[in-house]
Parts: C-alpha cells; sequence; structure tokens
C-alpha cells in the first residue's frame, strides 16, 4: 500500500450526498452531477491523483473545523462525522486516543488508517488502545480538510482499511503568509468527590511562501496538559479482619465495579502532566509538465509525567499509602475490615518520547490520460523511554525502563493512472511496501526518575512486512452508471521474532501468507436529485508485530505470548446507499451495511496459560444503517446530523472469557446499538459564528462475554450523551477569537478511563 497513495485516493476521490456539500464548503454554486452519482472533488491537494470510487465518503474543510468545532487536537475534527469515534481522555492524550468506526471498537486500532500529508500516521505496530494514530503530528489550524472514506472499497488500501481511512491534508501557500494561535482550557473535575482543575495551554506558529515554482511551509507547536486521573486503585469489600498494625482509615469511595458488585475506591492514578513539542518542515517545487516533487520533515517529542493520590487518611488526617510504615506495603482497615496497600496500586511513570517522520514523493498530474507517483516515508522512534516506580526495597526507587528505540515503520510505493482520450475508463495500479520494526528492551532501575538502566529483564523484538499490487478499472460504461472493479494482491512476512527473559531466550520461526482482495462498486444516477451505489470488498488484516511477539512472562520466567502463529484476520464488508442532492447544501444519504469477520484478532483466555493473548475468534458479523443529511434553515442556519445503527454479534468462536461458550451471541466489544451526532451552525453575522453540537453512543460492553452490566464505572465502556458549544468573531482581518465548552452538560461517561468533564476553552489566532 502506498504512504501516499491514501491522499490520492482520498483528496480526488469521487464522493456524493453529503460528503459532496462538505467537500465543496460554503459555496452553493458548486455544479453537481447526481446523474453520475459522482462528483470528482479536487479539494486543496495539488498533488492528487484522479480516483473515482462510488461509496460512501464525508468530509470536512480547514474552516468548517475552526468555525464549528473545539479542536485542541487534530483527532477533534472527527468528531460530528457519522459513526467515528477517538477516544481522546484528555487534551494531548498521545499513547490511547485510538479511532473506532462503524464495526469496530476502541479496541481495534489496526482496524482503520489515518494519514497526514501522505504519511502514515496509524501506528500498525500494535491493535489497541496503545498503539493510537500519531495525531499529534497535525495541528488543527493546519489542517486544510479531512477527508474519510468508510470500509475496504479501495484496492489501493490494505486490509486495515476495513473500518475507515481518514486523510488530513495540510495547508500549502500560494503566497507570504504568517499565523499565531494560543489557546487554554479549563476542566473543573469533582470525580469521587476529588475537586481538581485541570488546565492546558496550546501555542503555534506558521509561517510559509510560495515563489515562482517553490513553496515551503513550516510549523511550530506546542501543549502543556494537565490531564485528570486516568486509573483508581480499588478493593472489593473485604471481610478479613484487620491485620495487626493496621491503620484505621477513611476516604475510601463506595460505589459498584462494572460487574455491579460492591467495591472501595481508594485512590487515583495514571494523572498526566504532559509537555508536548512538534515541528514540521514542508518543501515543494513545480517543474514543467506537471511534475511535482515534494518533502515532508516532521519531529514530535512528549514528555509525561504520571502520578499517582491516595484519597485514604488516618485519624490525625495524614494521606496513608503504601508507604507510608517504611516498607513496600501497608496494612489498613476500613469498617472494620482489612485491606492491603500496595505499590501497584499508586503507579509513577515518566514518559520521554521523541518520534520523527520524513516523507518524499515525486509525481506527474494527470496528462495527455497518463499520471504517475512515486514515494517513500519513514516513521522513526527516535527515542522512546517510558520509566515506571516498581520498587523492591524500602528505599521506593527502583523501578523499570521499557526502551523502544529504533522501533517504527517504513513505506515504499509507486503508482499509475491512466485514462486514455476518449475512453471510459480510469485505471489506477501501483506496487508498495510496507515494513514494520518493533524493538523492546525492559531493564531494572535503581532510581527509576533519572537512574541508568540496569540489568535487561525483557527483550521483544520482531518484523512483519507487506509487499503488494493493486490494480482498478473506473467504468463510466453509460450515461447514468459508473462501475469500479479493483484487485489487491498481498505478500505478508514476519520474521526475526525474539522473546527473551532473563533466564529465557525463544527465537520465533519466519513465516509468509499471500492473499488477494477482490473490490467491487457500481452506482447509477436514478435521477437528478437521486443515486443508488452498491459496493463491496475482501480485507485481509494480518497480525501486527506486537500481537505476534510482544508478551510476557509468568513467575518461572516461561514465555506467555501472544501466539505467534495467528492467523490474519478476513473480512467481507458491503454496503447499499442512496443519496439526495438538494439545492444549495441540502443532502441525504442513507446506508445499509454489513460486514462478516473471519478469526477476527481479540485478547481472550487462554486456557493452557491460564493468560489473556491475543486469539482468533472465528467469526463476528455486524448489520446496521447509517443516515446522515444536511439541511439549510432561514436565518443562515445549517444543520448538520446522523443517526447509525449497528449490530455485531460473535457468532462462533473456540475460545472464552471465563468459561467455554461464553461469549456466543454477545455484542462485540465497544461497538455500541446506537449512535447520533448533531451540529447546528448559525452564521450570526458576517464576522460571528455560533455553533451547538450533540454527541450519542448507546450501551455497550468491554468484555467478550458482555459480563460488564455496569457502563458507569471504572474498567467499563458507558453510553453518552454530550453538548458542546462554540462561538467564532473575526475581529478584523488579522485577528479571530473564539471561546466554546466542551461535554457543557458534564456528563461522565467511561471508555475503560474516564472521560473529561465540562471543559471551558479560549482561543486568538492571528493571520497575515
Amino acid at each position: 500500500m502506498l504512504a501516499t497513495a491514501s491522499a490520492s485516493a482520498i483528496a480526488t476521490a469521487s464522493i456524493s450526498g453529503p460528503a459532496t456539500t462538505a467537500a465543496a464548503g460554503t459555496d452553493d454554486s458548486v455544479p453537481r452531477a447526481a446523474s453520475l452519482g459522482i462528483v470528482r472533488v479536487d479539494g486543496t491537494a495539488p498533488t492528487s491523483l484522479p480516483s473515482r470510487i462510488p461509496t460512501t465518503m464525508e468530509g470536512l474543510s480547514g474552516e468548517d473545523i475552526a468555525r464549528d468545532i473545539n479542536a485542541t487536537d487534530a483527532e477533534d475534527a472527527l468528531k460530528y462525522l457519522p459513526s467515528l469515534l477517538v477516544r481522546k481522555r484528555y487534551i494531548g492524550d498521545y499513547n490511547h486516543a485510538v479511532l473506532s468506526t462503524r464495526a469496530s471498537g476502541t479496541g481495534n486500532s489496526a482496524r482503520s488508517l489515518v494519514y497526514a500529508d501522505g504519511i502514515l500516521l496509524s501506528n500498525l505496530l500494535g491493535n489497541g488502545a496503545s498503539f493510537a494514530p500519531r495525531w499529534g503530528l497535525v495541528s488543527p489550524e493546519e489542517i486544510a480538510r479531512v477527508d474519510v472514506m468508510y470500509g475496504p472499497f479501495s484496492a489501493a488500501f490494505g486490509g486495515n482499511a476495513v473500518g475507515a481511512v481518514v486523510d488530513y491534508q495540510t495547508r500549502m501557500p500560494t503566497r507570504f503568509e504568517a499565523h499565531a494561535r494560543m489557546g487554554y482550557s479549563h476542566q473543573p473535575n469533582t470525580l469521587f468527590g476529588q475537586e481538581h482543575r485541570f488546565d492546558a495551554k496550546q501555542a503555534s506558529a506558521s509561517v510559509g511562501s510560495a515563489e515562482g515554482p517553490f513553496s515551503w511551509w513550516l510549523h511550530a507547536g506546542r501543549t502543556d496538559s494537565e490531564g485528570q486521573p486516568q486509573t483508581f486503585a480499588n478493593r472489593t469489600l473485604s471481610t478479613a479482619a484487620p491485620a495487626v498494625g493496621a491503620i484505621p482509615v477513611t476516604g475510601a469511595v463506595p460505589g459498584l465495579n462494572r460487574s455491579n458488585q460492591p467495591w472501595l475506591i481508594l485512590g487515583s492514578g495514571t494523572q498526566y502532566a504532559t509537555v508536548q513539542d512538534q515541528a514540521k518542515l514542508k518543501l515543494a517545487y513545480e517543474f514543467d509538465g506537471g511534475l511535482r516533487a515534494m518533502a515532508i520533515f516532521g519531529l514530535w517529542s512528549n514528555r509525561s509525567d504520571g502520578r499517582s493520590r491516595s484519597f485514604l487518611t488516618d485519624a490525625d488526617g495524614r494521606t496513608i499509602d503504601h508507604r507510608s510504615n517504611g516498607g513496600l506495603s501497608q496494612p489498613i482497615s476500613i469498617d472494620g475490615k482489612g485491606y492491603l496497600l500496595g505499590a501497584s496500586d499508586f503507579p509513577q511513570t515518566r514518559d520521554e518520547l521523541e518520534h520523527r517522520m520524513h516523507a518524499v514523493s515525486l509525481k506527474r498530474r494527470l496528462r495527455d490520460g497518463l499520471g504517475w507517483e512515486l514515494s517513500g516515508s519513514l516513521y522513526d522512534y527516535l527515542a522512546d523511554r517510558s520509566r515506571a516506580a516498581a520498587p523492591t526495597d524500602a528505599s521506593h526507587q527502583g523501578g523499570r525502563l521499557t526502551d523502544q528505540a529504533g522501533t517504527g515503520w517504513n513505506t515504499l510505493s509507486a503508482k499509475l493512472t491512466w485514462a486514455p482520450a476518449g475512453s471510459d475508463h480510469t485505471i489506477d495500479a501501483g506496487l508498495s511496501q510496507e515494513r514494520y520494526r518493533l524493538r523492546t528492551r525492559v531493564y531494572a532501575l535503581g532510581d527509576w526518575r533519572d537512574g541508568a538502566a540496569g540489568a535487561l529483564t525483557s527483550r521483544f523484538d520482531g518484523d512483519t512486512r507487506v509487499r503488494a499490487v493493486f490494480a482498478q478499472d473506473a467504468w463510466a460504461f453509460a450515461p447514468e452508471w459508473i462501475a469500479v472493479l479493483g484487485l489487491r494482491g498481498e505478500h505478508w512476512q514476519s520474521f526475526d521474532g525474539v522473546t527473551q527473559s532473563a533466564r529465557n531466550l525463544k527465537m520465533h520461526p519466519s513465516r509468509a501468507q499471500t492473499a488477494w482482495s477482490p473490490k467491487a462498486a457500481l452506482s447509477y444516477g436514478l435521477s437528478e436529485r437521486w443515486v443508488l451505489k452498491v459496493s463491496t470488498g475482501r480485507a485481509v488484516r494480518f497480525p501486527t508485530v506486537s500481537e505476534l511477539f510482544q508478551g510476557g512472562f509468568n513467575a518461572a520466567g516461561q514465555f506467555i505470548n501472544n501466539d505467534p502463529t495467528l492467523k490474519a484476520e478476513r473480512s467481507w464488508t458491503s454496503e447499499f446507499s442512496a443519496e439526495w442532492t438538494g439545492t444549495g447544501r441540502d443532502a441525504l444519504r442513507l446506508t445499509v451495511f454489513h460486514e462478516d469477520s473471519r478469526d477476527a484478532l481479540y485478547a481472550q483466555l487462554n486456557v493452557a496459560t491460564n493468560a489473556s493473548t491475543v486469539q482468533n475468534i472465528d467469526r463476528i458479523r455486524t448489520r446496521g444503517i447509517e443516515a446522515s443529511g444536511t439541511v439549510g434553515l432561514p436565518r443562515r442556519v445549517m444543520l448538520t446530523g446522523s443517526v447509525t445503527f449497528a449490530d455485531s454479534i460473535i457468532l462462533a468462536n473456540a475460545g472464552q472469557a471465563a468459561r467455554p461458550g461464553d461469549t456466543l451471541g454477545k455484542w462485540q466489544p465497544r461497538v455500541p446499538r446506537w449512535r447520533a451526532t448533531l451540529l447546528a451552525q448559525w452564521q450570526a453575522r458576517d464576522d460571528l459564528s455560533l455553533s451547538l453540537g450533540a454527541r450519542y453512543s448507546g450501551k455497550q460492553f468491554s468484555t467478550l462475554d458482555n459480563s460488564d452490566v455496569n457502563g458507569f464505572a471504572y474498567m467499563a465502556a458507558s453510553k453518552y450523551f454530550t453538548v458542546d458549544a462554540r462561538a467564532q468573531w473575526r475581529v478584523d482581518k488579522h485577528w479571530t477569537l473564539a471561546a466554546g465548552v466542551d461535554n457543557l452538560n458534564d456528563y461522565q461517561y467511561w471508555n475503560f478511563h474516564p472521560y473529561p468533564g465540562r471543559t471551558f476553552q479560549v482561543e486568538a489566532r492571528w493571520d497575515y
């Protein structure tokens, strides 16, 4: 798959219905071609090659995002797009803000693709909450537009596109310009009766110019954020008498856990203080004959300190935790019952990351029926150190260091577009390679905060590689018809897998697999206003390098790993859409979708090792319907909304959560039955815009056996309903001020961790 193929395949992809209105921006005079079922939109990406896929697409311009959405991070641009959710826990969330789609929950990050400026931002080293796309390499104010293609219906994308493909296009100047932005966010938080405030500050600046055929753009930004606590020390109610020397304490917060069992919350943890810096340089040169060269260099750094705090106090008001008796644990008494506090109840961490990205491309625009593209990208963990306190003596200074320096991925690609004059065919074809490299070292630390690495305690290495070829033909075989047929072939390999503990070393054998994925789409212009579209496609999602090789050890030092022989996940996805395009920006889309996945990759109990590891689930089926539309009302008011129903069920599974057969007929984790969005935008004056948005998600589960019946608890996944508001005032041609509130109704909701409460935001932007 091409790193830059995503930009070309989406930015110029043919779209209709609501996506057409988004792509057209606010210009009501944009010509429409509903009779063809396709509108080709070049957007703001001058390097894009034409591609026409009659399937569901949605998009927003950078102007729409700045006007209507409180976007503190790039992922916020996706808030109101149908069926999408980014699990963003706080401003600057760098390691858990994963994307979920129609038939994929937030535990399935490898079932979607995110690109920016032709660079793969999806972290396909693994699958799960800790493999979030690298959103921090894009700032909201530099977004020219974002487009989303739903489903694996283009042969230009690999099997990770089974859920959706997101493409950010950032600004490239046509003359000299400069920009600066400052923002501040404030979140009062009273979760579990603990009153605190969590604030974030952001600043960025951009400058660029175009002189003849040469253009350049330089952007730099910083985020300094305090997030609310993410983990909580807890105990189910004890029936044991207190141990000798136990300290009577108060402050524990009673409640119910996700299984509706009574428990106590004893303290908070993983409260991140985060400082992020990013910088990006883009260079472009236009040669004669429609040839364009482009280079992009990006650097992203992150330092986060994870803090913990006990809620418990003794009779004298002193805070009590595991260190209170000068040892490694502390017996306590709550309401006459005995408990023991340990170091794991109050974790302390420090993460220091520095990542860099590079991309180069050489493209020839479509001229005389021919266009081509050569591109390559590199994403490298230049430094990636995570320190955690794990005391082994009374000094409380010991710990461990997890070092992932050398981890990363790279892509190479070549693509050709051929549209012969006088022909009804447009043919896209290409070759590509992606390689993913995992390098994880875990060391003991004498001083967890600043100490040098000690003895190696474990090591996890491995590589995967996918080489692909694809071809796709868009055929306008009749005035009202367009058909697209495509085929993608992929050869996947895993190799150099190594797992090492202090006592054992295991070398994993190399593996290889070849898969073919056909695609088909058909569009019919029923009338000037109505278009019918049907799409189907196969996607093969190969195991990631972390699913294969990242694991752990039992007390005897024996390897407990995610199975290196995991099978690839195979999915067939189909959808049927009816789209209506009215006058102005009015549009409506109704889509019925179906996905059948075999050998789905999920963590569940391994009976042989009594550990939870990634395994193949035999079959998961998802069926649903999605409605999306935009309507213009009097007094310059626009309404945009969507409703999605998805029935996602586990039909076959040889594994189990706790006992044989306990997952059969259960909902797929974190895929709710109902989701909805509504965004109202009012252009009160030419210089003043107001917006009010609402987002809803229904009941969902986090566990395969759906045993987490109480969604409103730590480690559970709840329904939610949140309301957001924003006002933007263009003071003059240089200054813009904005203020807003996210989660205006202060709804407390969960996705294992708590989401933010009511958050106030202000920002000032200067443009020249």
